[in-house]
């Protein structure tokens, strides 16, 4: 009974350590743990009655991680069906110019807000119909979206970094960005409860099986009755939307847009998170979980550099052997090394014994 559980216990431990989830929570764990020694008030969370939530270190982080999490989402709906969307921080950027513009020429906050997503999704639904209806590389289409957007925000804001925050009847804006929910940031909930719709969305009904069937083999998936080509477009208008939500989030956070930072370096990251979630770049499965849990490490490797004090110029360096690291201990060679190391150590006592 007891060398039953025994093996139990042992499967159960080999089968979390074969999880990229456990190993992202635990790198989240540690960037937390090294953030506490250098600032130690860093988990204190205290009342502030100004904002009607909490306050802390951790609060701002999540506040940071919304557009991540939005951003992350669609790239992993993308990427599982081996494409890629390179257009997401200009998306941001476009959406947040369009609703910025809007605003400050009068246009009432919710049609602003509708405006932001409509253009989002519109550039999405580009981006899909090139590459579903066209079939242009995923790669060269939206690398071109991506230049392409940061012109379109220009040509909205007459290339000029529009600021809203002083036009009267912003504050559902202002909110979406800086407000609270039981204490908690409102853009970080309402980008969980996105993140959870989509979930749902994928794992209750065929889509994200569908998904996964494309990006495995689209001619495959065809001769299934599977329609590739609605696949692929319906994840990068997906794609889109999420990022335009994401450039409301960044813009409403300060209601100012400036058409060449906002979103910046964001596809990076976006893809990042997805890596680090396990979502393999070659399509197939993929975990929208994993991808959140990436999404927010990415916003505490950034609240890790600000709370160490690192220069600029070494910021890209240090982010980036973060990453490595993360997908080192991810690694299933990694993982199997203990079994293997045993298994050696196994045969060299079975060739001593032979030999005796």
């Amino acid at each position: 009974m007891a060398e039953k559980a025994k093996e139990e216990g042992n499967a159960l431990v080999k089968k979390l350590l074969s999880n990229n989830l456990t190993w992202s929570v635990l790198a989240f764990i540690l960037l937390v743990i090294v953030c506490t020694i250098f600032q130690h008030d860093f988990l204190a969370l205290s009342w502030n009655n100004n904002t009607g939530g909490l306050a802390g270190p951790l609060i701002t982080m999540l506040q940071e991680s919304a557009r991540y999490l939005m951003i992350a989402t669609g790239m992993t709906l993308v990427i599982s069906t081996a494409g890629i969307d390179l257009s997401v921080g200009s998306v941001m950027a476009v959406a947040g110019a369009a609703a910025m513009q809007t605003l400050s020429n009068g246009t009432n906050v919710w049609v602003s807000i509708l405006i932001a997503l409509a253009v989002g999704l519109i550039i999405g639904c580009i981006n899909g119909a090139l590459v579903s209806l066209l079939g242009l590389q995923p790669f060269i289409t939206t690398l071109i979206m991506m230049l392409a957007g940061r012109g379109m925000a220009k040509v909205i804001t007459s290339g000029q970094n529009t600021d809203a925050s002083a036009v009267a009847g912003n504050e559902p804006l202002k909110w979406l960005a800086n407000g609270f929910i039981l204490g908690i940031p409102a853009n970080f909930v309402i980008a969980v409860v996105i993140v959870i719709l989509v979930g749902l969305l994928c794992r209750k009904t065929a889509m994200g099986m569908m998904i996964e069937a494309v990006g495995i083999n689209q001619e495959a998936s065809r001769m299934t009755g599977i329609k590739p080509k609605k696949i692929l477009f319906l994840v990068y208008a997906i794609s889109g939307f999420l990022a335009a939500i994401a450039g409301l989030f960044a813009t409403a956070s300060v209601m100012r847009v400036d058409v060449v930072k906002t979103g910046q370096d964001l596809e990076m990251y976006a893809i990042l998170a997805v890596v680090i979630g396990g979502t393999s770049l070659l399509g197939g499965k993929f975990s929208l979980a994993g991808s959140a849990v990436g999404a927010v490490i990415i916003a505490m490797i950034r609240k890790t550099i600000i709370t160490l004090g690192i220069n600029a110029e070494a910021t890209p360096a240090f982010f980036a052997i973060v990453v490595i690291v993360i997908c080192v201990m991810q690694a299933p060679k990694i993982h199997n090394l203990g079994a293997e190391m045993k298994r050696k150590r196994a045969l060299k006592a079975q060739a001593k014994a032979v030999a005796a």
